[in-house]
């Protein structure tokens, strides 16, 4: 139990440097341990990563699986890790604290609740019941002999609501609301993601997208943390991809390169 508090400890203490903490997302255990021997910091899980390794699309992965799958990621190596939990795989803030509460026993540093609804008619939920949510995940997350870092999502951007305006008035909302992290996924303009680091007191994470800003262009504006999403799952898959469609359609071994580099990471990541 110390010991998970401690990590917590570590992960939020990894927001208060001068750069920001660059957390990778894992989608298995050895795409973990790879991370770890990589040399980062703190890991955090992906819904869609992970949902692709059982063959489905993210959101369809049940909470049960995503908990023992976020486990397991604890157990692979001795980061802190943070758990993608979704929308607390419940509509109301009750649901959510029984997530959380689930979550605070698998060892985890941190986790994040996101106000997507999972309905594409009705995508975020409504401001009153989306800052309950979150005032019932920080309950849980803050409290007992556990300690969780929580990170609160406002996901307009990543459904169709590119409003700044609702997206900051919400993460003000949700730091108030006991937040440790405050992340807008989707945000690419550098002058929108300074506004909302600017309007804000807790860390701000940004998912990293092509054509957004740099790292070092995020850390001149404050951005304290960077995580990709399931960016590198896909990235892995489009390789096995475009492996086997070289193989099927060419009858060539162009892949042998890429396939060498990553036999070579295993052996000296997995030695230990």
């Amino acid at each position: 139990m110390s010991t998970q508090i401690q990590m917590a400890e570590r992960f939020l203490a990894l927001h208060r440097q001068q750069q920001p903490l660059l957390l990778p997302n894992p989608w298995d255990l050895g795409s973990a341990k790879l991370l770890a021997w990589l040399g980062f910091s703190a890991l955090a899980t992906t819904s869609g990563g992970f949902a692709a390794t059982v063959g489905r699309l993210d959101g369809k992965v049940r909470r049960d699986e995503a908990l023992a799958h976020a486990a397991a990621i604890v157990e692979a190596t001795d980061l802190p890790v943070s758990a993608d939990l979704e929308n607390g795989f419940a509509d109301h803030p009750a649901g959510v604290a029984e997530t959380v509460h689930l979550a605070a026993g698998a060892g985890l540093a941190g986790c994040s609740v996101e106000d997507f609804t999972g309905s594409p008619g009705d995508p975020i939920y409504e401001p009153s019941l989306a800052s309950e949510r979150v005032t019932a995940a920080a309950e849980v997350a803050a409290s007992g002999p556990i300690r969780l870092v929580l990170t609160a999502r406002a996901e307009n951007y990543l459904h169709g609501r590119p409003d700044l305006a609702d997206t900051i008035a919400r993460l003000q909302a949700y730091q108030e609301a006991g937040a440790d992290v405050l992340y807008a996924p989707g945000l690419t303009d550098l002058a929108d993601i300074r506004q909302v680091v600017t309007s804000v007191d807790c860390p701000v994470n940004v998912l990293a997208l092509p054509g957004g800003p740099t790292i070092s262009e995020l850390a001149e504006v404050g951005v304290r943390r960077v995580s990709v999403g399931s960016a590198f799952a896909f990235a892995a898959l489009g390789a096995l991809v475009e492996a086997a469609t070289e193989l099927r359609e060419q009858g060539t071994y162009g892949f042998g390169a890429l396939s060498a580099v990553g036999r070579a990471a295993v052996r000296e990541a997995f030695a230990g």
